[in-house]
């Protein structure tokens, strides 16, 4: 059997504009215009995994790393980012969770460790 692989994460929006200006100002992405209704996410790793579900299943969570937790949440606040889970421990690091001005709610983690 070929390997198969995730290789591309798409999120909807309810503002393509504000989404474009808080990934760039956040994370410095690019992007590519498709026309009026879809902007090519540039510059973006890619990793995929699958969490069971508790209770109602909620929307995929796109997960993005960074080498300093702590500056990587500063950048989302300051781009207008919500913290929708603060930072905690999980057993590969550290993460949280925020949603973006589009809508979307993504999480991002570190191996860095205050703790330890």
């Amino acid at each position: 059997m070929p390997a198969t692989a995730i290789d591309y994460i798409e999120l909807d929006s309810e503002d393509l504009a504000a989404s474009r200006t808080f990934f760039a100002s956040a994370f410095g992405w690019r992007f590519t215009d498709y026309g009026p209704d879809y902007l090519g996410i540039e510059d973006a790793k890619l990793d995929g995994g699958i969490s069971r579900a508790e209770g109602e299943r909620k929307l995929p969570l796109v997960i993005l790393y960074t080498s300093d937790l702590d500056a990587s949440e500063a950048a989302v606040r300051a781009a207008g980012g919500e913290i929708t889970r603060a930072q905690f421990d999980f057993p590969s690091g550290r993460r949280f969770h925020f949603r973006e001005p589009g809508g979307n709610e993504l999480a991002v983690w570190s191996e860095q460790n205050p703790a330890a």
